[in-house]
């Protein structure tokens, strides 16, 4: 039997490690999902935040973050660290932080919906978000927690996407930079698409070993049993877990002069930027090419002559 200094020492080993859970909402108006559904709205974010206060339940030392995004900017709704802090009181029985992040989140994700109502009442919808910026922030936010961390204290992060937006090749150079630092600092992306086909958060999923999932809009009513059964367990237990089947990578490019998919192209040999169509000129590296001619024609060999 272990004494009670085995059980203290495995205690303070276990709460030297925390992790990091930053969740990125994608609150587009312009969301196919949203425009044909627009009560879907509410019940996601029912399910995301108790997704969020699972996260928080399952750990004393877990960490939470929430970025909404649309089109037009993106922004921290949680912590929030304009607001003052308030010592909240008991609802129905509910655990005082979870009431604190439920309200808070709530309160943010309003401000950030009526801010951008202001500025596009006016305006088309664009059905492009800007998720790479939001990436961009979580990534800068982990970094800055991570070096904020006492000494012998190891902090495991990981970003969760939650979207119904489509496919965005015009930011296809600012996602490959995320995915590519997230991987070289070990942060794990997971997305979870709302009746999308998103090829390139494929991408970025396969790359730094984390979970894609697409539902569709009649499994919505489920999805904070999707985001608790797939989403919520840290990466080193998925392993053990009977979770969805992996779905095959789309590994094409976008191409630099159009922001299209493309399977074959030509690449620059100085800067290896890829283009649909042949250009004498690189518009990245402004290296010169020269004009491809027409392939060499060989000679026919001349048939020996047979002699009698």
């Amino acid at each position: 039997m272990p004494n009670s200094q085995d059980a203290v020492s495995a205690t303070c080993l276990q709460e030297t490690e925390t992790s990091l859970l930053v969740i990125v909402v994608d609150v587009n108006p312009a969301q196919r999902i949203l425009v044909e559904h627009r009560h879907k709205l509410t019940h996601c974010l029912d399910a995301i935040i108790a997704f969020a206060n699972s996260h928080l339940m399952l750990c004393t030392t877990n960490k939470l973050a929430m970025l909404a995004c649309n089109a037009e900017s993106s922004e921290f709704v949680f912590p929030d660290e304009n607001a003052s802090v308030v010592t909240c009181r008991q609802q129905d029985g509910q655990y005082e932080l979870f009431t604190h992040t439920e309200r808070t989140i709530r309160q943010g994700l309003q401000r950030f919906v009526l801010d951008s109502t202001r500025h596009t009442h006016t305006q088309t919808l664009v059905a492009e978000s800007l998720l790479a910026g939001a990436f961009t922030m979580a990534l800068c936010y982990i970094h800055r927690l991570e070096r904020e961390l006492a000494a012998g204290i190891k902090m495991n992060s990981r970003i969760l996407v939650v979207t119904g937006s489509g496919d965005s090749a015009s930011q296809y150079m600012n996602y490959m930079n995320v995915f590519f630092t997230a991987q070289k600092h070990n942060i794990i992306l997971d997305v979870c698409s709302l009746d999308q086909n998103l090829g390139l958060l494929q991408q970025g999923c396969d790359i730094t070993g984390g979970l894609y999932l697409k539902l569709t809009v009649a499994r919505l009513p489920g999805l904070l049993e999707y985001l608790l059964w797939v989403f919520l367990p840290e990466p080193p237990i998925r392993k053990k877990l009977v979770l969805p089947p992996p779905v095959k990578v789309d590994y094409r490019a976008a191409c630099f002069c159009h922001r299209q998919l493309v399977d074959i192209g030509y690449v620059c040999s100085v800067c290896l930027s890829i283009f649909c169509k042949f250009s004498p000129i690189c518009t990245t590296c402004h290296a010169v090419f020269r004009t491809p001619g027409a392939l060499p024609v060989k000679p026919k060999k001349k048939k020996p002559k047979m002699s009698l």
